[in-house]
């Protein structure tokens, strides 16, 4: 699978996504604004149901979206149209599958810590499955259920104990990590669902991290997962179907992703004689490299020791480079020129907000248009109103045209929200 976007590139010496002059968008929605391609979100999700269905029938898995990637209706809507479910995290995400016409029948819901409210809904809605992260929460989903007199499907999510070799801060599969039951204490757990009403465990769920560039760390979660399914079913129980998450890496700099092809023949002569109904949860590998972030330059400072690219976007619209030290290209709108050497900034008080360090870009001056590169995932969905910025603009492109599908948001916005307390006025 290459990751690199295919329908973000210069022609004739300036930046185009599909057909769409990334400046025309800068001029008539302002920036920062983030911008998506649809053709880009289409042949990523196609990328991995035609490696699937190489392999095995259609009807044996289901790709569920993982929303908390990037939750817009529009991204959300045009994968609902292509055949995608939804993998959500929170009533949010239920709600925003639900709006973008994303049918229960295909949701899932992870999750450490779902609400007794946002698991009413959930259960209310008859979504496809609970992906249970603890025996607390399987009495809680049972309560509830008996409450509402529904029959509830889970998959209980298991912790392999696999280091993924990812960032500290995206990986979840490892014993010291909060997520799921230890694969070994998860026969108990079973036995536990087993004799609750409303309840049936008719999965096993896993999940190790996020940004894998390696299908090894897969195949020893997916192995010992298929190892606790004939366990499992020895002990009388019936599993039906395997949640084997997400993760897949893209390329942000000089990454290597996983082919998708070898990877879907790691889960055929791993999982698929099991007999079970599949479920795949990719996220960033279906939107990253499909959006950017629009920025212009505000000003060029000269430090004693660093020449300072600024740019009117900033760690709040984009926070994985101050979270994660994560690599995001940076390309000029004008391909061709001179060359110089920045530290790409943004306008927060802060030091974090930093893009890029010696970095050599074409040589740039105020209001030069720029695209923050591979911002798909995790950019829009993780941003704030620090130093009380409005949220950035969101555009989708589609061929020759473009469309606005998040306004931007005003001071005024932000303000009007505050109240000031009778007894300071």
């Amino acid at each position: 699978m290459n990751t690199k976007s295919n329908t973000t590139q210069y022609k004739n010496g300036r930046l185009f996504m599909e057909n769409v002059d990334l400046a025309a968008v800068a001029e008539k929605v302002g920036t920062p604004a983030y911008v998506y391609s649809a053709g880009q979100l289409e042949a990523n999700f196609n990328a991995y149901r035609h490696a699937l269905s190489s392999v095995m029938s259609e009807k044996d898995f289901t790709l569920c979206y993982a929303c908390k990637a990037n939750s817009n209706l529009a991204v959300l809507s045009l994968l609902k149209n292509l055949g995608a479910g939804a993998d959500i995290v929170s009533g949010g995400e239920l709600a925003r599958a639900i709006a973008a016409g994303v049918k229960p029948g295909k949701i899932v819901y992870s999750g450490v810590g779902k609400s007794e409210e946002e698991l009413t809904e959930a259960i209310r809605r008859n979504i496809f499955q609970i992906n249970v992260e603890s025996e607390p929460e399987l009495e809680l989903i049972s309560k509830i259920a008996v409450k509402l007199k529904k029959q509830v499907t889970v998959s209980i999510r298991v912790n392999p104990n696999v280091d993924a070799k990812t960032h500290a801060k995206i990986t979840t599969g490892k014993k010291e990590n909060k997520f799921g039951i230890d694969i070994k204490k998860a026969p108990a757990l079973y036995a536990r669902a087993k004799k609750l009403k409303n309840i049936h465990a008719a999965g096993v769920a896993v999940h190790i991290g996020s940004q894998l560039t390696s299908l090894a760390p897969f195949r020893r979660a997916y192995v010992r997962v298929a190892e606790l399914v004939k366990t499992l079913r020895r002990q009388g129980h019936d599993i039906s179907r395997v949640d084997l998450g997400g993760g897949l890496g893209i390329t942000y700099k000089d990454e290597t992703p996983p082919d998708l092809y070898l990877y879907a023949l790691m889960i055929r002569d791993v999982i698929t004689p099991l007999g079970v109904h599949i479920v795949l949860e990719p996220g960033r590998s279906i939107v990253g490299d499909a959006g950017v972030l629009l920025s212009r330059v505000v000003n060029i400072k000269h430090g004693d020791a660093k020449k300072f690219l600024i740019l009117d976007a900033a760690m709040n619209d984009l926070m994985r480079p101050s979270l994660y030290d994560a690599y995001h290209a940076v390309l000029p709108h004008r391909e061709k020129g001179k060359k110089a050497v920045y530290d790409v900034v943004g306008p927060v008080c802060e030091t974090g907000d930093t893009f890029l360090t010696n970095e050599t870009l074409t040589e740039l001056k105020a209001g030069d248009l720029v695209a923050i590169m591979t911002a798909g995932a995790y950019g829009a969905v993780m941003s704030s109103n620090y130093n009380t910025r409005p949220l950035a603009a969101e555009v989708m492109v589609k061929g020759k045209s473009f469309e606005l599908v998040r306004k931007p948001q005003t001071v005024q916005d932000l303000v009007k929200n505050d109240r000031i307390p009778a007894w300071l006025k």
